[in-house]
Formats: C-alpha cells, sequence, structure tokens
C-alpha cells in the first residue's frame, strides 16, 4: 500500500466525514440541530434513564471530559435535565424531557434516511455484510480507543 488513499484510517476518516454531514442535513430538514453524538447520547438516556453522565459517556464511546459539553447543549436545548445524584455527590443524573422524547420522535425518520444515504452505494446484501464487518473491526480495537464503548450496565 503505497497511497493514502486505499488506507483503512483514511477511508474511515473519510467515510466518517461524509456521516456527520448527512445525519446534519437530514435532520436539518426535520428542523432541528442536533450532531450525531448528540443523538446517540439522547438517545442512550432514553434508553437508560437516570445514568449519570460518566455512564453515558461509556456506553456512547466518548470521553468523560467530552460528555460535558455534550451534556450542556442538549440541556440548553430543553433535552435532557441534569440533577446531582442523591447516592454521589460529584454525580449528575439524567433525564430526557417530554421536548427530548418528541425531538426523538420527529427527528427518527430522518436520521433512518440518513443510514440509507451513508450505505446508497451498496445494494441491502453487501449492506449488511458492511455493517457486519464494520461492527467486527471495530470491537476489534474498541479497548485501544481513547473513549472504549463500554457495556451497559
Amino acid at each position: 500500500m503505497d497511497s493514502y488513499d486505499v488506507m483503512p484510517g483514511h477511508l474511515v476518516r473519510r467515510l466518517q466525514q461524509a456521516a456527520v454531514a448527512i445525519f446534519q442535513a437530514e435532520v436539518a430538514r426535520a428542523g432541528y440541530d442536533m450532531t450525531p453524538v448528540q443523538y446517540a447520547a439522547l438517545t442512550a438516556v432514553r434508553v437508560n434513564p437516570g445514568i449519570d453522565q460518566a455512564t453515558l459517556a461509556g456506553l456512547i464511546a466518548y470521553d468523560r471530559t467530552t460528555i460535558t459539553g455534550v451534556v450542556d447543549r442538549l440541556t440548553q436545548k430543553g433535552f435532557l435535565t441534569r440533577e446531582p445524584s442523591e447516592t454521589d455527590r460529584r454525580a449528575r443524573i439524567l433525564q430526557v424531557t417530554e421536548r427530548g422524547h418528541t425531538a426523538l420522535r420527529e427527528i427518527q425518520p430522518a436520521v433512518e434516511q440518513a443510514q440509507r444515504i451513508m450505505l446508497r452505494g451498496l445494494d441491502e446484501t453487501e449492506s449488511q455484510e458492511f455493517m457486519r464487518l464494520l461492527a467486527k473491526t471495530v470491537g476489534a480495537v474498541n479497548e485501544l480507543s481513547r473513549a472504549p464503548l463500554k457495556a451497559t450496565r
């Protein structure tokens, strides 16, 4: 491999750039300003109500320092509440607000469309195989990540 444009890291970075742009464009068409990370965080809190920020960071493979800014923006938008934990003064407990639930419902078709656009160069069988191989590859290097994905509680 003498050329950077056939190296996995370069291609993954380019796909990530496209994925973010596609996601944000589709969600904007639905009337929302939300990043993929904000969507992942909001969805993770919906599925795991009452989790703390540190747990959220692990669930979406984001570092604990940066997750604070993500939660700040979701709180400012009225999508999340953040309250001190009754059992750990350092922890902040997260809940999705009614506005957050509404946003998730309203952007769901846009999120699904974004996924279809990201894979549009592949037929159904290729899409399934690509996703299988992508998940396998990510799983094999998870622990090498700056912010490894952690299993749910």
